[in-house]
């Protein structure tokens, strides 16, 4: 029988990840994994007690053109977990096959943190992003995504290529947050006024359930200094978002974590706990 995951002349990699989490005991258990193709978690890490930190690892390290990745995490019964990535990611130039890529979050009465570290779009991707976030009343999460356009430090900037992503927040089954963008480099989106304004590095930060009281503890943590870049708050329905511009990758994420620091002991209750993969 066939392998469904390897390599097809037309398709490329297929990749598939499961993960389940569930709160046993005052403890986040990982009590379901599957994987198909190269897509996987090292075993899970406990820092900080009861909380689950997990990294999600993709041994190719870069998604080539026709390769599909697909995540789904489910969360319950008081589980709290923390999902990160031990490198950047990466989306190699594709031509006309494009690269997809599809998070799918569902939280119920849990709480869940997707901090992966930035991912680098090369010259040339085609690149289709989707995360889909569930909650229930009951859940809460934070998370952002920070995304490179080109090899600024190789002085290649992002000359071809699109970007498309899509974001969803659903609480209850009820749309809080249906965000699209669409980064052309033929359209001139990366360097229009209109678009990113010749800014190289595009982050965006959501947290929930968030109140005024938070929005303004964030902007007193925000870290984004004159000339690095532009960093924008908002806070609608009780979905707190962030937009940051700026030139540098590790500069966003700093601000980010920044703001990671100052929310998480006000919406998780919890003091900041950095995963340890963060320090290698």
């Amino acid at each position: 029988m066939a392998d469904s995951s390897a390599p097809q002349a037309d398709s490329g990699w297929r990749a598939e990840l499961e993960l389940g989490f569930t709160g046993r005991g005052g403890r986040t258990v990982l009590s379901h994994r599957r994987h198909q193709g190269p897509l996987r978690v090292q075993r899970p890490f406990y820092p900080e007690g009861g909380v689950c930190h997990v990294y999600v690892v993709h041994p190719p390290g870069g998604v080539v053109g026709g390769d599909r990745l697909e995540l789904r995490v489910d969360c319950r019964d008081g589980a709290h977990a923390l999902l990160t990535t031990p490198a950047a990611g990466k989306f190699y130039r594709s031509g006309e096959r494009p690269q997809r890529q599809l998070v799918s979050l569902n939280l119920q009465d849990s709480t869940l943190e997707w901090l992966p570290q930035e991912t680098i779009y090369y010259p040339g991707a085609t690149v289709r992003q989707q995360l889909e976030l569930h909650l229930d009343g009951a859940s809460r999460f934070i998370g952002w995504e920070v995304g490179c356009l080109g090899l600024p430090a190789r002085g290649e900037g992002f000359a071809s290529g699109t970007v498309t992503q899509g974001f969803e927040l659903w609480l209850d089954q009820r749309p809080l947050l249906l965000d699209r963008l669409r980064l052309d480099a033929g359209a001139g989106t990366p360097d229009a006024p209109w678009g990113l304004g010749g800014h190289t590095v595009l982050g965006t930060i959501v947290a929930y359930p968030a109140v005024q009281a938070d929005l303004e503890a964030a902007l007193g943590a925000a870290q984004i200094e004159e000339g690095e870049g532009r960093f924008g708050l908002s806070l609608v329905d009780g979905v707190l978002v962030g937009r940051c511009l700026g030139h540098q990758a590790e500069r966003v994420r700093q601000s980010f974590a920044a703001l990671w620091q100052a929310l998480r002991p006000r919406l998780l209750g919890r003091p900041a706990q950095a995963p340890r993969i963060w320090a290698t």
